[in-house]
């Protein structure tokens, strides 16, 4: 008698357990949606309040971090760098487990610690407004830029080998290649004070995040969507 009741209380423990993992994955999917966009909503709007005093063709994103109000960016960085880290885990959750799987999550993972860094390191203004680094912030820029490309490279060899993803990996490796190559021409002639693309720096990097980053991230993120609903 206590057998059927035994086997009962497991199967909807596992039953249990089964809706909490699916509401963890659905949650992070939407973490991956939300994070572009709020985090892009957000820095349009305050370069649109500093439009008098902020170039966003010249500056970076991070520049914003200097001058009035920079407090906003530095919140902005940490609500797209906790909204990165479930997005990470929660994607390695919704994909087919295979070995050394978690290396493109986990590089996903590392841009958002980037993303914190950014804010705990903010670029400062100095007496005559020009944007300096006090120390930390450009080494975290280089975390989420490089963790970003080489993690969709990476991730792409592990959607090649799960169905419901497959389709998305050639989209994804072009994506991660393309992003990595804008890394290294941006901090070879664009990002560096004395590069001759020096003075187009904000929209260099705006095209790379926008056009490339961005939108396979959201893409990845609906595909998590559906598969955790399915």
């Amino acid at each position: 008698m206590l057998a059927p009741i035994v086997s009962g209380t497991v199967d909807s423990r596992a039953a249990a357990s089964r809706a909490r993992s699916t509401r963890g994955v659905l949650a992070a999917a939407w973490a991956g949606i939300l994070g572009p966009v709020l985090f892009t909503v957000a820095f349009v709007g305050q370069e649109l309040s500093r439009i008098d005093e902020y170039s966003p063709i010249s500056e970076p994103v991070s520049a914003l971090e200097a001058g009035p109000n920079g407090w906003v960016q530095q919140a902005n960085f940490v609500v797209f760098g906790v909204l990165t880290l479930a997005f990470a885990i929660g994607l390695h959750r919704g994909l087919r487990r295979t070995s050394a799987g978690f290396a493109g999550p986990g590089l996903l993972l590392a841009s958002g610690v980037g993303l914190l860094l950014a804010a705990a390191f903010p670029l400062r203004e100095d007496a005559t407004g020009a944007t300096y680094d006090p120390g930390g912030h450009i080494v975290a820029g280089l975390i989420f830029f490089a963790s970003s490309a080489i993690g969709l490279v990476v991730l792409s060899q592990r959607l090649r080998r799960d169905p419901a993803w497959r389709d998305l990996a050639g989209y994804t490796l072009v994506a991660g290649i393309v992003a990595a190559a804008g890394f290294v021409v941006m901090g070879a002639v664009v990002m560096p004070d004395n590069a001759p693309l020096h003075d187009w720096a904000g929209l260099a990097q705006r095209l790379v995040v926008l056009l490339v980053l961005f939108p396979c991230r959201v893409l990845l993120s609906v595909r998590l969507l559906r598969v955790s609903r399915g």
